[in-house]
């Protein structure tokens, strides 16, 4: 099996297409894949983490949207930063509620408010939403909260489309089936200075869900928490979830005035919660490689807190997990080996293995690509942390392993590859490659080898006796 860690090998078969051979006003692109009920790939930790308690603490949400036909991609993210304390204070400086978007050639928009009361989500569920600034629509609104239509409160719950257009002129609503909303470029309060590109953005997508962190298909009790089942205790920082690894988003999204529209997009959903974002950290998505429609790769290497009692222990842990052809393949460092070496920017490279299965990631993009993003820290709040590009070139390989071998088939059964690959690295900062080997401390890499269904627990227990995020 070839070990090259270089990314020259990283390379679609599909010519690139600039942003210049779209077109100028509006038009429609399709897709096609397979279907799945939404029920079945919701995974664990789909709901709200926050418990009430004054510990700093944010959780944020990532949508992605990759345009069929073109190599551009939208990603919508929201957050919400330390939501005990109301509004920002002396005390918490940095509370709000966030709303970025990425868009067409890595481009960039922004709106924070500071009052966290506009914001709601489910403990239980994946549904969430937030109200900035309420619709002209005349006769009484469910979002005043007194005299002043300044004084907007949370919906609390998911509307019909057209309830939201009239209630709502500024924020967003978004489950796992649909994502709603409309903000304009204002980034008073959050870290750093301004840097949108566009003045507004408006969307309505609906989407429909094929892989979640599972297999594809079956009952939503197959579904599994991304780090394991120690996810349901405060003993790492911060917590990940892929929510939906693969789906198809048909809808509109109006970005600095122009209009995209679009049917059966992929699309991929994640979210974190805890403290802050880990001090370092790589990652590769990409569920739309060339001629493999469903197949889906996240790979991710972070240096991860752990909350034991004393400050500053970390670990370095990392995973690259796929859905092809309805199989499920995650390589993990409790159950295998994964390990990395990449570059501050431009190249990256992943290897895993276990019993079953090795895989490679290679993937590369343009010096100059590239967008730098928001991202929650424990000092800063909501603060310029990662940069992130849609323009990645993106070859993965997976081969076939025999029980007991330490030698893998000499042909990949999966090499597909893709240049519509999504890449990122944050934290830091860090200036030279960074070359590491998961390594999860005792007693968490034993612990989390029990055979703990948190999916399967979800599902039996009522949603009154869930902790929340469950």
């Amino acid at each position: 099996m070839p070990s090259d860690r270089s990314a020259s090998s990283a390379t679609s078969s599909v010519a690139p297409q600039s942003s210049s051979q779209l077109p100028s006003n509006r038009a429609t692109w399709t897709s096609s894949s397979a279907s799945s009920s939404p029920d079945t790939v919701l995974p664990p930790h789909s709901g709200y983490h926050f418990d009430g308690s004054p510990r700093r603490f944010f959780e944020g949400w990532y949508w992605r949207v990759q345009i069929p036909n073109t190599r551009q991609s939208f990603a919508l993210i929201y957050s919400i930063e330390d939501p005990h304390a109301k509004t920002s204070t002396p005390e918490f400086p940095h509370a709000g509620v966030g709303v970025q978007v990425m868009g067409p050639d890595d481009g960039y928009i922004c709106q924070f408010n500071r009052n966290t009361t506009r914001f709601w989500a489910d403990a239980h569920d994946l549904a969430l939403g937030a109200a900035f600034k309420a619709g002209p629509g005349r006769g009484p609104s469910p979002l005043y909260s007194g005299e002043h239509r300044s004084d907007v409160r949370p919906l609390g719950r998911m509307v019909s489309e057209e309830d939201f257009s009239r209630l709502v002129e500024l924020g967003f609503q978004a489950s796992h089936t649909h994502q709603q909303g409309s903000i304009v470029s204002d980034e008073t309060g959050a870290s750093g200075a301004p840097y949108s590109t566009v003045p507004s953005c408006s969307w309505n997508v609906r989407i429909r869900p094929v892989s979640g962190w599972g297999p594809t298909g079956g009952s939503a009790t197959g579904q599994k928490a991304t780090a394991g089942w120690l996810s349901v205790l405060s003993v790492f920082e911060p917590h990940w979830q892929i929510l939906m690894s693969h789906g198809l988003a048909s809808g509109w999204i109006e970005w600095g005035g122009k209009r995209y529209e679009f049917k059966d997009a992929p699309t991929y959903a994640e979210k974190n919660w805890g403290g802050g974002f880990p001090s370092k950290w790589h990652w590769v998505q990409c569920n739309s490689f060339e001629g493999h429609p469903g197949t889906s790769l996240t790979a991710v290497g972070a240096r991860r807190a752990l909350v034991v009692g004393v400050q500053g222990v970390e670990e370095d842990v990392g995973l690259i997990g796929i859905h092809h052809q309805g199989e499920f393949i995650e390589l993990v460092p409790w159950t295998g080996d994964v390990e990395w070496d990449v570059d501050p920017w431009g190249r990256w490279w992943m290897r895993a293995r276990n019993d079953r299965y090795e895989a490679v990631v290679e993937a590369s993009c343009a010096p100059n690509a590239g967008m730098v993003l928001r991202a929650p820290t424990i000092a800063q709040g909501l603060a310029p942390f990662c940069k992130d590009t849609f323009f990645g070139t993106c070859r993965l390989r997976v081969w076939r392993r025999t029980a007991g071998s330490s030698t893998s088939s000499t042909t990949p059964f999966i090499d597909v590859s893709s240049n519509t690959a999504a890449l990122e690295v944050g934290g830091g900062p860090w200036w030279s490659s960074w070359a590491a080997r998961a390594a999860m401390k005792e007693p968490f890499r034993s612990l989390v080898q029990l055979p703990i269904d948190v999916g399967a627990i979800r599902g039996a227990m009522p949603s009154f006796l869930r902790p929340p995020g469950l």
